[in-house]
């Protein structure tokens, strides 16, 4: 059997991942010289407090290559393949730490996957991954299988404000000046791994319709779709955008992520958007 390793930045609930069994790693969060582990140390609703708070905006690491040591020794005992489905390495250093990792264990089978995404699409794909080892499919399919749906995602969100990516170094600050300037609120995508702007609009209720009409424009529905909400703070809004979404495109299950803290370092509160595969 392939085991699938994942990590916070897939969005997925922890439960979820521990109830199948999905070894999963944390992303690091630096308030000034304390630094947390995006999981049980640090969750989503306790790094909000801490980020309001905050006199400066925290930084981001990616995972220990340690970390990955104890799932790496268990796949080496039980004499099994490894596959990492890492986010972006064009934004996060998680592929560099695994492969650090494997590193140090150069009798094991691991396959360290550049998903070119991150959050939702993230998740989607880990599921998608584990269906296929949980059904005997060998690591060569499922390496393949990813390399096949990572072209075919899309991300599109919006930000309450450009302030976290302007610090965070994601976007430039004139871009931000202008945008306030201008009232404009953007949708950005994730396009090649790294966030990019899509669109233009001047209020936020037409920027979600935008999206909505997006999602309807692009996405075919069906299984395949693997459609999915992200938000952070945007529980009501984002119930919403799946019920008309659902309206219009079809998805039998539309499930909605929550932003873990390392993203929301750099989308902010009140961030959401859609992911889904063409």
């Amino acid at each position: 059997m392939t085991i699938i390793v994942a990590d916070t930045t897939c969005g997925l609930p922890r439960e979820l991942l521990k109830s199948r069994g999905i070894p999963f790693v944390p992303q690091v969060v630096i308030f000034g010289e304390e630094a947390f582990h995006d999981d049980e140390q640090l969750n989503t609703a306790t790094f909000l407090q801490k980020l309001k708070s905050a006199p400066a905006l925290p930084k981001t690491a990616a995972p220990e290559p340690p970390l990955y040591y104890p799932i790496f020794e268990e796949a080496m005992r039980k004499g099994e393949s490894v596959v990492v489905v890492a986010p972006t390495g064009k934004a996060s250093g998680t592929v560099r730490s695994a492969e650090t990792a494997a590193q140090e264990f150069p009798g094991l089978d691991v396959r360290v996957v550049d998903t070119l995404t991150i959050s939702c699409n993230l998740g989607s794909l880990v599921l998608l991954a584990d269906d296929m080892a949980k059904d005997g499919a060998s690591a060569d399919e499922i390496v393949a299988k990813l390399d096949e749906m990572i072209p075919r995602g899309r991300i599109y969100f919006l930000v309450d404000t450009l302030e976290y990516l302007a610090k965070g170094g994601r976007i430039g600050g004139a871009k931000k000046l202008l945008a306030e300037l201008l009232e404009i609120k953007p949708i950005l995508q994730i396009k090649d791994g790294q966030v990019e702007a899509f669109e233009q609009q001047r209020t936020k209720r037409r920027a979600l319709a935008r999206l909505v009409e997006v999602v309807t424009e692009q996405c075919k529905g069906g299984d395949e779709a693997h459609l999915c909400v992200l938000q952070v703070e945007a529980e009501q809004e984002a119930q919403a955008l799946v019920e008309e979404l659902k309206s219009r495109v079809f998805v039998a299950d539309i499930p909605i992520y929550e932003l873990p803290p390392a993203i929301v370092v750099h989308a902010g509160p009140r961030a959401m958007g859609v992911g889904f595969f063409l």
